[in-house]
């Protein structure tokens, strides 16, 4: 260069368009030698941006969708009970949909496999039911729309993140859900992998916010999280499904986001990947609104978690300071029941005949069995109470 005076590298920044909008990252030269001399310039994304490829939620999904099986093999509807819905798939056949709306198992089943219970969290010292439960689901319909929406938001979030933090981020999601889920539900029943993914998509929202300059198109973004959020509601006023966990997994996820997902300033990429002989005035990693939210929500999550748990092992009830808060969890109908507690009958075998009272409501019904197994008759029972 003329008088001696040498230019400084350039870190360029590119645009990559990814599903929900574009992003920019900054990319350095592989080599400068031949950007300097005019030929073509190779570039390689830097370590702080660098594109990552999604194998743990694939995982996931997998998991989940084994377990559905198991489950359903475990329940075994032509055994337990009378009647089953798709009879043909045998002993994968479903629960009566006036049982289980959502093509599933019983709730003696999902509870038998590791549900949410929280008697047995407290009183039976099971505290693996708060994770177990998120890899459970009530039907069908309930696993499609959480694996779905947990490809489309997992694996995006996966490739830009890596796969610690996600799957981090996923576990502590599932368990904030759990827990919330634990300070209202009582006596029924919880599953799904909801809370996790709840989670996932309060991350997003906190990433959006702490990293707002990389998005080229922010409403797109913000219309995608609004409308996966609205199914997956809408699906969580069904039994077996359970909306608190919705809310602790979306809020924990939202907190996690600004802890793991923040990025660095670009200026101070630049600087760091430039030659130390150019650099100039040093520029902070992050900016100060960053470092603001990455405090404040540790300190929310610590607080949180921690006075959350003292509440579930003290039997602390927080429906009793919000009264009408059930019906966010399940909406009772002419078609189904929310009840998911324990019932109980009164048996009576005759020849070729079994009769059954229920003891909550008393109703009677007579079948035409023969020495049915202790399975089948709970699972009778079950239906007769619902």
């Amino acid at each position: 260069m003329a008088g001696g005076v040498h230019s400084q590298p350039e870190i360029q920044i590119q645009v990559h368009s990814r599903k929900g909008g574009n992003s920019v990252y900054p990319v350095e030269p592989a080599t400068t030698t031949t950007a300097s001399s005019g030929g073509p310039a190779f570039y390689r994304e830097i370590k702080h941006f660098k594109k990552w490829f999604p194998w743990l939620i694939p995982s996931f999904v997998i998991v989940n969708v084994v377990t559905f099986l198991v489950t359903m093999y475990v329940n075994n509807c032509p055994h337990n009970s009378v009647s089953c819905y798709a009879g043909f798939l045998g002993r994968f056949s479903f629960q009566p949909f006036s049982e289980n709306p959502l093509l599933g198992p019983s709730s003696t089943t999902l509870e038998k496999m590791g549900a949410l219970d929280v008697n047995k969290v407290v009183r039976e010292h099971q505290g693996w039911r708060l994770i177990t439960c998120m890899w459970l689901h009530g039907g069908v319909f309930h696993l499609l729309a959480n694996m779905l929406s947990l490809l489309v938001i997992g694996i995006r979030l996966e490739r830009e993140f890596g796969f610690v933090r996600i799957g981090v981020l996923y576990i502590i999601a599932g368990l904030g859900g759990s827990l919330f889920s634990a300070l209202f539900i009582k006596s029924n029943i919880s599953v799904g992998a909801s809370g996790a993914l709840f989670g996932l998509l309060g991350s997003m929202l906190s990433e959006l916010i702490i990293n707002w300059t990389i998005y080229a198109n922010k409403i797109a973004v913000l219309v995608t999280l609004v409308v996966i959020i609205i199914i997956n509601l809408a699906v969580g006023l069904l039994p077996h499904v359970d909306n608190f966990a919705h809310i602790g997994g979306f809020v924990s996820g939202f907190l996690l986001g600004f802890v793991f997902l923040i990025r660095p300033q670009f200026g101070w990429v630049s600087q760091r990947y430039a030659s130390r002989a150019y650099s100039t005035l040093a520029k902070p990693k992050f900016k100060m609104y960053q470092m603001v939210l990455w405090v404040v929500s540790l300190i929310l999550l610590i607080i949180g978690f921690t006075s959350g748990l003292v509440m579930l092992f003290r039997g602390v009830d927080l429906n009793a300071h919000c009264s009408w808060c059930h019906y966010m969890s399940c909406l009772p109908t002419s078609r189904w029941s929310c009840n998911t507690e324990p019932v109980s009958c009164m048996s009576e075998q005759t020849s070729n005949q079994l009769t059954l009272t229920c003891s909550n409501s008393n109703k009677t019904r007579t079948y035409s069995l023969s020495n049915p197994s202790t399975s089948k008759i709970q699972g009778l029972c079950t239906q007769l109470c619902r």
